[in-house]
């Protein structure tokens, strides 16, 4: 048995956040800006993203540090070719005992049946408005809600856990968090609310553009009653509230207006084999060189644990308009979420 691993402030490892693929099929305004992001971007190519094989190793390394639960993660991770295959491997590893999957959900409705076979049960899928005209604007395809409800409704028939984010911008789609919310309560389907963040530097992020979560339950408590839930693990992201009827529950992160950098225990991996300690981070560690290299198992745990062991970070505590702005910080479709 390995010492617990700790950060600088005490916080252990639990999550690790697995980005696949650095490319994806939509180009939401927050994430991938088509300004930005447009038809001759150029993405990593194939021999610079970590195989299965070594996300698996790396992975073990992680898992004997701390880390319990895994989410798989992009850009888009339904665009990795294989997926399964890996989500077998990483199943396979001591100590994992959940994980998880962030998706679109645009290609979910092939790939469904393949990913449960797999052992994956868990599902986060970003959907932003059930307004055709504000979603197709938002996901800057044009592509229709219909096409994404129809796979979250797949997912659940298969057995899915299947969870809903909706990040919520001022003036743009916060005129529809009843309906959003109306909606899979029907369903019974959590939905969570995510405030606008400051992630990377191309979604033109400012304070005046978040929806705060108590702005988000005073309107939500006009139509909705609504209790409450209590914490489920130390470094639970999502403050939860049950339906008082019982029919589900939503949730809120709130990385803006309450900060949860004080219990955050998750690490980030990059597709290209960066180890990243804090998604506003500006640089990540180099862990694809050490596993190209002629370390072994042991000395790649070290230097892993040794970067852990510095971490300090605390961004969103620290957060002001001019460091939002200044800051340059890594791209969420290149980090994961």
């Amino acid at each position: 048995m390995r010492s617990p691993v700790q950060d600088y402030w005490n916080r252990p490892i639990r999550d690790l956040r697995i980005s696949v693929t650095d490319r994806c099929n939509f180009r939401c305004s927050y994430c991938m800006p088509k300004e930005v992001f447009g038809d001759d971007y150029v993405f990593l190519p194939k021999q610079e993203l970590l195989s299965f094989e070594e996300i698996k190793r790396v992975t073990e390394q992680f898992a004997k540090m701390g880390v319990k639960k895994i989410r798989l993660t992009g850009g888009e991770p339904l665009m990795r070719q294989g997926l399964p295959e890996l989500i077998r491997q990483l199943f396979t590893i001591p100590g994992i005992e959940d994980m998880g999957l962030t998706t679109n959900g645009l290609l979910l409705g092939k790939k469904a049946h393949d990913l449960y076979d797999a052992g994956l049960r868990r599902l986060n899928i970003s959907l932003d408005s059930l307004d055709s005209d504000t979603f197709g604007q938002l996901n800057g395809r044009g592509i229709a809600p219909s096409h994404i409800l129809k796979n979250i409704d797949l997912a659940t028939e298969i057995g899915f856990e299947v969870k809903v984010n909706m990040v919520v911008q001022k003036g743009i789609n916060d005129r529809h968090l009843v309906p959003m919310t109306a909606y899979f309560k029907e369903r019974g389907v959590t939905l969570r609310f995510i405030e606008f963040m400051d992630v990377g530097t191309d979604n033109k992020w400012s304070f005046e553009k978040v929806v705060t979560k108590k702005e988000i339950l005073m309107q939500l408590e006009e139509h909705f009653d609504l209790v409450p839930a209590e914490e489920a693990y130390f470094g639970e992201v999502a403050k939860r509230y049950r339906f008082r009827d019982g029919s589900g529950q939503i949730g809120f992160i709130t990385s803006v207006s309450e900060s949860f950098c004080s219990s955050c225990t998750r690490a980030r991996l990059s597709s290209d084999g960066k180890f990243y300690t804090c998604l506003f981070a500006t640089e990540g560690f180099d862990v694809r060189a050490l596993v190209r290299s002629e370390l072994t198992d042991d000395e790649l745990y070290d230097e892993l644990v040794a970067v852990w062991t510095k971490r300090r970070d605390r961004y969103s505590d620290e957060r002001t308009e001019e460091t939002a702005k200044s800051r340059k910080k890594i791209g969420m479709s290149y980090i994961g979420g």
